[in-house]
């Protein structure tokens, strides 16, 4: 069982948790004009890349807050984890 850090609630199992996709996604700026494709690329296409990856996750099974993280995705290892409202840190 692997524990992953909330900012709020400190060290949890990772089966309190869940994942919400890739973060720092900006939402359109204005998506009354944006084409069906465009949308589509918006909802459906995300980065999968080999190493670290910033994501988002919810502890929801606790303070049920969401937060971002920073994992590497062939070790499946936390490397940082930080509010929304924080800048993404340097991680290497």
């Amino acid at each position: 069982m692997q524990l992953i850090e909330c900012p709020w609630c400190g060290p949890r199992e990772e089966t309190e948790f869940h994942y919400g996709g890739q973060a720092h996604v900006a939402y359109p700026q204005d998506p009354a004009s944006i084409s069906d494709e465009e949308w589509a690329h918006y909802i459906f296409f995300r980065a999968n890349p080999k190493g670290l990856f910033a994501e988002r996750w919810s502890h929801s099974a606790g303070c049920r807050r969401w937060f971002n993280a920073v994992r590497d995705t062939a070790t499946y290892r936390f490397h940082g984890v930080y509010r929304l409202d924080e800048p993404k840190p340097t991680i290497s």
